[in-house]
């Protein structure tokens, strides 16, 4: 964490629509915490709300104003964003206000400056993956987010394509600000396994349990795999329960590999990091990715990728990962194979791996930020 930032002289009042940090950390979620716990060691005052209480870090600083309720359900969080969220704002006078996740309030006070930063555009290119109720929200409120914006925040230069090429008149105020990584500074119990998965004896995958995360066409090529090399391997499913009724159990029976794979459910920071360091390879052959943070999470590991060659995958991956294309059984299972009989290839991979994480750094995201609010201000 950054201890602290050289004193300025803008000192802002800042709000951030902190929801995200209500429930158990995903992407998004991780995202907001890591850029937000070293943004307000800046000099200004932070104004976090939510429409539950803040669940995701610690928040007892000085210059840090939490306005928590304890609303629950879809809808009243949806309401709660365009009604009491934009009151809390005006009310508090804020300077600047940023949502960390595509959406910007309707009646949000137009004196307000604003920031949005855009994770992917799923609902345009992949949008048969989401609820129909989020592809309906957002290909309203993104629009909207990004007219209303001062300065737009995307993940990756991918994103940033995606949206010039959608909305071209983003060009002049679109800033791209990757993700990073800490995983490989995270201390962990040797006894953490307590599943007792072996080293080195299985494939990992990590994402919400969605249909764009591709899961059954991974556990399809597993069993593929499995069956042709008779090979000793497990596949390890970690990711919380989303939407769509993806179901690892059940595709597991589905393909005859119940034995073959091992479902975590959600797990701790310290937990993932064991499974990251100590897996073959993290396979991740998505069908659309705004950025795909558990890419680098794995590398900055050493741990080698099996991933898609399509959205922003290839150009966060870099030369640390085998590419497929996620929507053919057969060249997922051809990848697998290549990873598991290649031993130099892996080795190689993994070096690459390291190297390549180390672009990716929360701290060098947290920066870039402060200084596109700090320049908002300042014109």
């Amino acid at each position: 964490m950054v201890l602290g930032y050289l004193k300025n002289k803008f000192n802002m009042k800042i709000a951030v629509d902190a929801r995200i940090l209500s429930e158990s950390v995903t992407g998004i979620g991780r995202y907001t915490y890591e850029v937000l716990e070293r943004l307000v060691c800046s000099e200004h005052e932070w104004y976090l709300y939510s429409h539950r209480p803040i669940q995701v870090g610690q928040w007892d600083r000085s210059n840090i104003t939490l306005r928590t309720f304890n609303f629950k359900g879809r809808l009243t969080r949806m309401i709660w964003a365009q009604t009491v969220l934009p009151y809390l704002a005006a009310n508090d006078s804020v300077d600047l206000f940023w949502s960390p996740a595509h959406r910007i309030p309707f009646f949000l006070p137009s004196k307000i400056k604003t920031v949005v930063t855009i994770h992917d555009l799923v609902w345009r290119h992949a949008g048969k993956s989401m609820r129909k109720s989020s592809r309906l929200l957002d290909s309203f409120m993104m629009p909207y987010a990004i007219k209303r914006s001062d300065r737009v925040i995307s993940v990756s230069s991918a994103t940033t394509l995606d949206l010039i090429h959608e909305y071209p008149e983003l060009a002049n105020k679109i800033s791209t600000i990757a993700l990073g990584s800490n995983y490989n500074k995270i201390s962990y119990d040797a006894e953490i396994n307590h599943v007792k998965i072996n080293k080195k004896k299985y494939i990992l995958f990590v994402g919400t349990l969605e249909p764009r995360k591709n899961l059954e066409n991974l556990i399809k090529a597993f069993s593929k795999v499995i069956n042709r090399l008779s090979i000793d391997i497990s596949l390890v499913v970690v990711g919380g329960k989303g939407w769509g009724g993806v179901d690892p159990s059940e595709l597991a029976r589905k393909y005859c590999i119940e034995e073959k794979v091992i479902i975590l459910g959600y797990v701790s920071d310290e937990h993932l990091c064991y499974l990251y360091k100590y897996a073959i390879f993290l396979a991740m052959p998505s069908f659309y990715e705004g950025f795909g943070l558990p890419i680098i999470e794995a590398m900055s590991l050493g741990t080698p990728v099996l991933t898609s060659n399509c959205s922003s995958m290839p150009q966060i991956a870099g030369n640390a990962a085998v590419l497929v294309n996620p929507h053919d059984v057969a060249s997922i299972g051809d990848g697998i194979i290549k990873m598991l009989t290649n031993s130099s290839l892996l080795e190689n991979l993994s070096k690459n791996a390291i190297e390549n994480s180390k672009k990716y750094s929360w701290d060098t995201a947290f920066t870039n930020t402060l200084n596109i609010f700090e320049n908002i201000k300042n014109k």
